[in-house]
């Protein structure tokens, strides 16, 4: 007996609907069981073909509508709806992997690359409370585990590819690697890439410092069924020797990670149980390994991610389905900075920044899907999670006496810390509603509201540091200031409203999309001024420490698609237009300040042909200027500027070759959400903390094999 999906919506594609709808539709996607001449049919939100993407995910996932900051280059990290870091909940297989790094260099989306991505799911703002919890932007979900069984009572190879690309800008060489086996009730396959690349040149032909990079990941995978049950299993491994973050003072020199992922899914009576167990652990150290940007200052960290979840899915009538949800989340984190031999300044002791600190989260759901009528589909659902963090006793390089007999303000807030009461709770409950009404099968309203709960991690709570040095060895921002924790912190609590209009043609000759959201989010955790500091003489070279804090927030925005068929005949292919305009604003209610990284209008016009087993596209985006900036933090201004770009594919049988040409005319921007260049601005501080500046013009090639 094979599995199947029974859902109540057709499957889509992500960039065809709007957040809400696949909200929906994944709700109504359990894995129930039917005949043995049933296939595996799946709801996702884009199916990939491997063998095509290689890379990072991040331009998959920009696709999908989803922003990024900028940080290594395989390190970026998510924006949904103008809210990033942790308030964006990504989950890989299900698994959820915590940032082991005071900067955030390994975020969940660097351990996997673009190749081993066989689907993926965005949902920005109103999410169904059994996808993810301890979040308030939304949930990325990408997956790798695929099974592929066969008729075969034996072991049978599969399929397998081998696929390479080349990019101009910066040198840079991806392979990607993938093989299966299977039979009737077993499934094995392996996926693997290695990423290499120099620094990039931006428009003006100047090298941007410290964007090289190298990584490799790998997984194996094996699946088990019979006629009521399957199990699949995943090891996962990934080193990156070197990578190089120009928007913060470190770089990450090494990054090592084993990781196991069990799910488990079984027929039963009444519905259907899945269960998986998750973990994850990471060696991770920052320092300096390129004259790009010198020094000479360790950091390192021992990460540890222990989870499971459990599912069941419960029909109570036709078209009704409850599912109910227990989970449970460990992590473990250790953070300290080797004393240098030799220094004055780092030593004699290492400086312990977190000592056996933990992170625990424990969760229940429930959750009620129903097709009402022909017209309204309804789900709701509450999540509750009781949060607990705590850590260790800290210290710094030195008891107490810094170079030339000053107190060192290290030592002193180290036993200010340790005299801490320092373990905090957390509840957190998360509720939401997501409503379809399909007025005719061209024509639809939906509408969403949901409350969303995150508590403080780890750094944001507990980094104790009050000198300049340590400080600035904190945040995620790549803005060039110091950060200090704030144990007092409350969970942020987001309400956010959300409605989209669908309108297509009969013939699906043209389609309308507009979606509104606005977040209403309590004890926003911002950061307050403490003090300035400048390492230079000059006005330009001063930065701010801050201290998180709680405050309330107001964000809400955007988005307009629309597209329209303009031709189709044997000689020109089908040829169509498609066009979308992006908008998303945010600040504090205290001060009307804006937030930090909100990105301003945004539009995008794209041609798009295709001719049989060809495919073109020619895609102008135009980015207005960024006025509205952070002034805490002392954000910069960005112009505006706009990027051509253009991608042909042609697939021939067994192979597939890409010619792209991103940044057509080769245009110098500043990247609205790039940071400062810290590696351009240690080369030479006269001009100051300028913005990092975006990839020039490239030439990429690519060739897929399939076998």
């Amino acid at each position: 007996m094979k599995f199947m999906q029974l859902s109540l919506f057709k499957s889509v594609r992500l960039s065809a609907l709007s957040p809400i709808t696949i909200a929906i539709s994944a709700l109504y996607s359990p894995l129930l069981f039917a005949t043995e001449d049933m296939d595996v049919i799946e709801v996702h939100g884009e199916q990939l073909n491997k063998s095509a993407y290689l890379g990072s995910a991040e331009q998959l996932l920009k696709e999908q509508g989803v922003d990024f900051s900028a940080a290594g280059g395989m390190s970026s990290l998510p924006i949904l709806n103008g809210l990033m870091g942790d308030r964006v909940k990504v989950l890989v297989d299900g698994a959820d992997i915590t940032a082991a790094c005071a900067n955030h260099m390994n975020p969940p989306l660097s351990y996997i690359s673009a190749n081993q991505i066989h689907s993926l799911n965005v949902v920005a703002g109103i999410s169904p409370v059994s996808a993810a919890g301890d979040n308030i932007a939304g949930v990325i979900t990408v997956n790798s585990i695929a099974a592929q069984f066969n008729s075969a009572p034996s072991l049978q190879w599969q399929s397998g590819y081998l696929s390479g690309q080349y990019r101009s800008i910066n040198q840079g060489k991806s392979l990607g690697l993938g093989a299966s086996v299977a039979s009737e009730n077993i499934s094995i396959s392996y996926q693997g890439s290695y990423d290499d690349a120099n620094s990039y040149q931006d428009g003006n032909s100047d090298k941007v410092l410290d964007t090289l990079y190298r990584a490799q990941n790998h997984t194996l995978s094996a699946a088990f069924r019979d006629d009521k049950q399957q199990l699949a299993l995943k090891l996962s491994h990934q080193t990156i020797p070197f990578q190089g973050f120009p928007n913060q003072y470190m770089d990450m020199t090494d990054n090592n990670s084993l990781g196991l992922t069990a799910q488990y899914v079984r027929q039963l009576d009444d519905g259907e149980f899945e269960g998986q167990a998750n973990w994850h652990h990471v060696k991770h150290e920052m320092g300096f390994f390129s004259d790009e940007k010198i020094g000479m200052m360790p950091m390192n960290t021992d990460g540890k991610d222990i989870s499971y979840q459990l599912e069941w899915r419960l029909p109570l009538a036709s078209q009704q389905l409850l599912r109910l949800g227990q989970e449970y989340y460990h992590y473990q984190l250790d953070d300290y900075w080797p004393a240098v031999a030799g220094s004055m300044m780092m030593g004699p002791n290492a400086f312990v920044n977190i000592n056996d600190g933990t992170r625990q989260r424990l969760a229940v759901f429930a959750e009620l899907e129903q097709q009402i009528n022909s017209h309204w589909q309804v789900s709701s659902g509450v999540r509750v999670e009781y949060v607990t963090t705590n850590t260790g006793e800290v210290q710094g390089y030195t008891d107490g006496m810094s170079m030339g007999g000053m107190m060192d303000v290290n030592a002193a807030a180290a036993r200010v810390f340790n005299d801490l009461d320092r373990k905090k709770s957390d509840t957190l409950v998360d509720a939401s509603v997501l409503a379809r009404y399909q007025m005719n099968p061209d024509e639809q309203f939906e509408l969403g509201l949901a409350r969303k709960n995150r508590a403080p991690n780890l750094y944001e709570r507990y980094s104790w540091g009050r000198s300049t040095m340590a400080t600035t060895m904190i945040g995620w921002y790549g803005d060039g200031n110091g950060y200090v924790g704030n144990s007092q912190l409350e969970a942020e609590t987001a309400y956010t409203l959300s409605g989209s209009y669908i309108k297509s043609a009969q013939d699906e000759g043209w389609q309308f999309k507009l979606n509104l959201w606005y977040s209403k989010v309590s004890d926003y955790i911002d950061a307050d001024v403490m003090s300035t500091f400048n390492r230079t003489t000059t006005e330009a070279g001063s930065r701010n420490i801050l201290q998180f804090s709680n405050v309330d927030a107001s964000l809400y925005g955007s988005r307009l698609e629309a597209s329209m068929g303009l031709r189709d005949s044997d000689s020109l292919g089908q040829i169509r237009i498609k066009a979308q305009l992006n908008t998303t604003h945010g600040e504090r209610d205290d001060n009307d300040q804006p937030l930090y990284q909100i990105k301003p209008l945004q539009t995008e016009l794209a041609l798009q042909q295709r001719l049989g087993n060809w495919q073109n596209s020619l895609v102008w985006q135009w980015v207005a200027e960024k006025d509205r900036v952070d002034k805490q933090r002392l954000e910069n201004m960005t112009d505006s500027y706009h990027l051509l770009n253009f991608n042909s594919e042609l697939s021939l049988e067994s192979w597939k070759l890409s010619l792209s040409v991103s940044n057509l005319l080769d245009e110098y921007y500043q990247m609205p959400l790039g940071g400062i260049s810290i590696a351009q601005y240690k080369q030479d501080t006269s001009q100051g903390f300028q913005q990092l500046a975006g990839e020039g013009r490239s030439f990429n090639f690519g060739l897929s094999y399939q076998f």
